[in-house]
């Protein structure tokens, strides 16, 4: 399947770590799209990649990737430190991005790009798999139909071995904020009136825990759990968890790991995301996001609620209240 003119919508990547792969892959699964191109750092991270999909070019230097690719829409899946540099001379170019998030760690810093970023940002998609997930979905068509939420609960727990492999990351910043994209989307970007947060250290005062608290005049009361809790028995890239509560009516999701499991000489769990790169074609939740992509590149979509420019600056505004209610982070 093409796009409704019938022709594939040209794409390439900049950043060639695990996510960035990811993207190479499923795009060049989808009927809907061409990778004619990838970007990396270093020319290793390329010849890597080319050994999967040999067919595709490869760069280590953007602006000849400009000069050399006509891909339409580029997704930037490269470091966060990058993400706004290189997104900025992306739409100076006049292309589509995709920009995996968050947009950058400094709120100042992701403002820079708003003279860019064209009326619904028509050029610019955040990238947030989970609003593609099947499960949130039907959560979203289930509270469309049965009526307001009066509840959300949340917990995104991953591996306590975090903690050491990833000493300083806070899990607020960087489990958490999956969440608030979901609950800004089922609230339908309605800001909160009160937020609260709270911390839980280890024994070195390292943060492997954060709960947080949100609300709505008239509106749900909305809870959330990160850590890195989960010991080396648990799925390995931990579990996932969301409630919804209306009048009459209740759902939960558990998207992490998938209900597949394996047994052998331990218990296994295959599946952690819904993502699947197989060579006969893409499926699952990064797959339906880069279907849009296409669709947004050649006009045929506006970029979906939670995915805009606006939504990632908002929800990046409700993460400096949680940090700040939640007080210093050392």
């Amino acid at each position: 399947m093409a796009t409704s003119d019938g022709t594939r919508v040209k794409v390439a990547v900049v950043g060639l770590g695990r996510f960035g792969r990811l993207h190479s892959l499923t795009v060049a699964g989808l009927a809907e799209a061409d990778l004619v191109g990838v970007v990396a750092r270093r020319s290793e991270s390329v010849e890597a990649l080319q050994e999967e999909l040999p067919d595709v070019p490869g760069w280590i230097d953007l602006e000849v990737a400009l000069s050399e690719c006509d891909a339409e829409a580029w997704v930037v899946a490269s470091t966060t430190a990058s993400h706004v540099p290189i997104t900025r001379r992306l739409l100076e170019a006049g292309k589509t991005v995709l920009l995996e998030k968050p947009i950058s760690e400094d709120l100042e810093e992701a403002m820079s790009l708003e003279s860019l970023v064209a009326e619904g940002s028509a050029n610019l998609m955040i990238g947030h798999i989970l609003l593609f997930n099947s499960e949130f979905r039907q959560i979203r068509s289930e509270a469309s139909a049965r009526g307001p939420i009066s509840h959300i609960d949340c917990v995104r727990h991953r591996p306590a071995s975090i903690v050491k492999d990833f000493a300083g990351e806070n899990p607020l910043h960087a489990a958490m904020v999956h969440d608030l994209y979901m609950v800004q989307v089922l609230v339908d970007r309605a800001e909160p009136s009160e937020v609260s947060c709270q911390y839980h250290r280890t024994s070195d005062g390292e943060i492997d825990l954060a709960l947080a608290q949100l609300s709505w005049e008239n509106g749900p009361l909305v809870s959330l759990a990160a850590s890195y809790l989960t010991p080396a028995g648990m799925p390995p890239r931990g579990i996932d968890r969301m409630e919804v509560f209306g009048e009459g009516w209740a759902a939960r999701a558990e998207a992490n790991p998938r209900p597949l499991e394996v047994w052998g000489e331990q218990a296994e769990w295959p599946m952690a995301l819904e993502i699947r790169t197989d060579p006969e074609g893409a499926t699952g939740m990064l797959a339906e996001e880069l279907r849009c992509l296409c669709r947004v590149a050649r006009g045929e979509q506006v970029v979906p609620l939670g995915a805009t420019f606006a939504d990632a600056i908002q929800v990046q505004q409700w993460m400096n209240r949680l940090t700040a209610a939640a007080g210093p982070s050392q």
